[in-house]
């Protein structure tokens, strides 16, 4: 393990040891909780809660107060979405989405409509994964409460134009949920110049723990008001009821913190990386594909398929290269990407796709390495592969 290249930041980051530092305290000797406001144990967790509010707030130019912590991006898109669409189910019961959205909008979306508390359109992208912000504006009815998008894709990394879905939004009088959990600390991320009323983002895909996570509730112009989906106690202003993760809020306001003051630096680098990444690949291997949107993406994605084998099987080959055939949460189905099958690849291109997702600890000897391993075990599967054999003949 230690000596394997992690290029799966897509999936996971490792805990950044400046946000490691923050939390330790939290987990010893100030182990208050933050909801004990009858003594200085209390008082002390409840100060680093709301310090950790504000370095998240800061991060995305919200407000302190609108972040309402929760245990990741899932609940938080969870409780985005069933509590916009059970609060104003009196008013309509329309919710749009995108076909390339994370399970955790996905699925919430299906269960609402399963159950019959909403009706769902599920919008196409283009060949890069983008949404049309036309195809957003004709699928709007008086009875749409909720659109929800996501900022970046977690498999080909493309970066929807949410800005313009936004002054729809508006425009509509229509709440606009954005799951930015891949984004967030990556690219720069602003609520009121992106015009979004929610944002679901997690800590540990920027470099923070594992089950610490936020959901942004624009306060005001419009105040957004969420039906709770857990109750006892009326934590978090009564929108996420439960005993707060005082370390991992902790760690989820440091991590935000350093991507507020690196990330522009640390963008460039890893866009530089998985450039290298890219050229050093296609200097060495024949038949490469770019998945995804070749500019409006994140600076650490790269989703290429390789003609004539099966992403699983190089995957297999690569135990010192640590990367994926797509999202984590789907990576343990044979089906083909989802998200690969939206943007128009048949199966066998999909089932050639690998996810490489660079980020703050790679190195460019990581990536030589990569480079080498990977070209290594294309080449050897591509030599046992009747398809590649088959491809080369038709070409020559």
């Amino acid at each position: 393990m230690s000596t394997a290249v992690y290029l799966d930041n897509h999936a996971t980051t490792p805990v950044d040891p400046r946000v490691l530092e923050a939390m330790l305290p939290y987990f010893g000797e100030r182990f208050g909780n933050a909801a004990s406001r009858s003594h200085p144990f209390g008082w002390e967790a409840e100060e680093a809660v709301e310090a950790a509010r504000g370095e998240i707030a800061a991060l995305i130019n919200g407000v302190p107060r609108d972040i309402v912590l929760t245990s990741g991006a899932t609940e938080s898109d969870n409780l985005a979405i069933k509590g916009v669409v059970e609060f104003h189910a009196d008013r309509g019961d329309h919710v749009i989405t995108a076909a390339t959205e994370h399970k955790a909008v996905l699925d919430t979306c299906k269960a609402l409509e399963k159950a019959g508390r909403a009706r769902l359109t599920v919008l196409p992208v283009d060949r890069e994964g983008r949404v049309d912000p036309d195809d957003v504006r004709r699928a709007l009815t008086p009875r749409t409460v909720l659109i929800s998008l996501m900022h970046a894709n977690n498999e080909i990394g493309t970066l929807h134009p949410i800005a313009a879905v936004g002054r729809i939004a508006k425009d509509a009088g229509v709440l606009f949920h954005c799951d930015a959990a891949q984004s967030i600390g990556k690219v720069p991320f602003d609520v009121e110049a992106l015009g979004v009323d929610l944002v679901s983002l997690t800590a540990h895909k920027l470099y923070g723990p594992k089950g610490a996570g936020a959901l942004w509730v624009r306060g005001k112009q419009p105040r957004v008001r969420l039906a709770p989906q857990m109750h006892g106690g009326g934590h978090e202003r009564g929108m996420r009821s439960g005993t707060l993760n005082v370390p991992g809020a902790v760690g989820l306001g440091r991590a935000c913190a350093l991507a507020q003051t690196e990330m522009a630096a640390e963008a460039g680098r890893v866009a530089q990386l998985r450039d290298r990444l890219h050229a050093g690949l296609a200097s060495r291997l024949e038949g490469l594909t770019l998945n995804g949107h070749p500019s409006e993406r994140l600076p650490g994605n790269l989703n290429l398929s390789f003609a004539g084998i099966e992403g699983d099987s190089l995957m297999a080959a690569l135990p010192d290269v640590a990367v994926s055939s797509g999202s984590a949460c789907t990576s343990a189905t044979l089906e083909p990407s989802p998200v690969l099958r939206a943007i128009g690849l048949d199966d066998e291109a999909s089932h050639a796709s690998i996810r490489f997702g660079v980020g703050r600890f790679n190195t460019e000897a990581d990536i030589d390495r990569a480079v080498a391993r990977v070209a290594q075990e294309v080449e050897r599967l591509r030599a046992l592969s009747p398809a590649w054999a088959i491809r080369r003949r038709a070409a020559s």
